[in-house]
């Protein structure tokens, strides 16, 4: 009886040492993504592409990207940054709030924010633009990996 309440305790850890670990690892976030942003007239203003990788602070790394619009709003010189705050990990498939930053190079002072959900394959939410005259809206936006 000894043994097996050893092997028991034994076999609970065990299992309880899997379940924990790297269960809050975003990893499934990390990888290449196409966006396409769509305004309040259901009209198709921006898509990009771009490959996200989720540091330790929760902030992203951004690699690759490139709008597949052209927008004179974006003409080049743009930086990205985001951030991806994990809210659960169930089966596999990561969830959390996302935000997505594209500021303009050339010409300056246009911002566009990404604010939204993800889960697994798909990030949905809402986007808005700022800055120069013409250069302004908002709309709901897709992203889905690739």
């Amino acid at each position: 009886m000894k043994q097996f309440a050893v092997t028991f305790v034994a076999l609970i850890s065990l299992a309880l040492i899997g379940c924990g670990s790297n269960s809050s690892n975003p990893a499934n976030i990390n990888g290449t993504w196409n966006a396409t942003l769509i305004n309040s007239g259901n009209a198709t203003v921006f898509t990009f592409g771009t490959a996200l990788t989720v540091n330790g602070d929760s902030s992203l790394s951004v690699s690759n990207f490139s709008f597949s619009t052209n927008s004179p709003c974006f003409v080049s010189g743009e930086t990205e940054s985001g951030s991806f705050t994990l809210s659960g990990n169930f089966n596999g498939t990561v969830n959390g709030k996302f935000g997505f930053t594209v500021q303009s190079g050339s010409p300056a002072g246009n911002n566009l924010t990404l604010s939204g959900t993800a889960n697994g394959n798909t990030i949905s939410g809402t986007w808005s633009l700022t800055g120069s005259s013409g250069c302004t809206g908002n709309g709901t936006f897709t992203m889905t990996k690739v």
